[in-house]
């Protein structure tokens, strides 16, 4: 039960709180990362972290399954295993063994170079038409189902060049949306996401911006504006960036371009 306030009084009733867990994602029996995240979709979260951030490409993935060392019950299906088919005894993998926020992975602007020696620019694509980015937003919101009961998740989608809706998920953190609709798209086996943009509900974090540039995403559309550290990236990934959208006092939508 929950006291809402009015200025007529205050009245007691149900309300929805947004559940919040962590996952640990093993690959390759190795314990990558945990993160704080919202139960759903877990096998997608999974695949698409270890796939944003580099460990893996969307061919090498060979099972997904909860908790591949004992009982999934056990673990209260908050373990999640990821199996490639050359296992980590070809590759380095480095783990993240703190608990991963929706606002952390980045050390600084180096970083960027770095990406862009592993990923290359994306090249140049034929821009949005921006009449069309601004109908996103409420399209989106439209199928966030867990918002409208909680108000307090972060919603993430794909949509291609006519504004058209592709995935859509929610999560109570944002990068977790993210990697999500990355993972559904990894598992489906259609990455990289040429020619298709990904809507963020909350800022573009240089981190946000990473994770769509490492899905093969052409453009970025962020409900919010973008750090400084972030439009420098998609400038250099050669990525559509697309933010801070308000709508005057007529209901005329806005908003910035900040790249290409």
């Amino acid at each position: 039960m929950v006291s809402r306030w009015r200025p007529d009084g205050v009245r007691k009733s149900p309300d929805y709180l947004i559940v919040e867990e962590p996952l640990t994602i093993r690959l390759d029996e190795v314990t990558v990362s945990t993160t704080m995240r919202t139960p759903g979709n877990d096998f997608e979260l999974a695949v698409g972290w270890c796939v944003t951030e580099g460990l893996i490409t969307p061919e090498e993935v060979s099972t997904v399954r909860y908790c591949g060392t004992g009982s999934a019950v056990e673990t209260e299906f908050n373990v999640v295993s990821v199996q490639t088919l050359r296992g980590t005894g070809s590759r380095e993998v480095t783990p993240r063994l703190s608990v991963t926020s929706s606002s952390c992975g980045w050390c600084g602007s180096d970083q960027i170079e770095e990406i862009l020696a592993r990923l290359g620019p994306l090249g140049e694509s034929k821009p949005i038409d921006p009449n069309r980015l601004a109908e996103i937003p409420d399209a989106v919101r439209d199928r966030q189902e867990l918002f409208a009961k909680t108000g307090s998740v972060h919603a993430a989608a794909s949509f291609d060049a006519e504004g058209r809706i592709g995935l859509v998920r929610e999560d109570v953190g944002r990068h977790n949306a993210v990697d999500k609709v990355v993972g559904a798209l990894a598992l489906a086996g259609e990455l990289p996401a040429s020619g298709l943009g990904v809507y963020v509900s909350g800022r573009a974090s240089v981190e946000m911006v990473h994770k769509a540039w490492a899905a093969g995403f052409t453009t970025v559309l962020s409900m919010s504006a973008p750090t400084a550290l972030a439009v420098q990236t998609a400038r250099k990934a050669q990525m559509g960036l697309a933010g801070f959208i308000t709508a005057d006092n007529s209901g005329v939508i806005k908003m910035n371009l900040y790249a290409p």
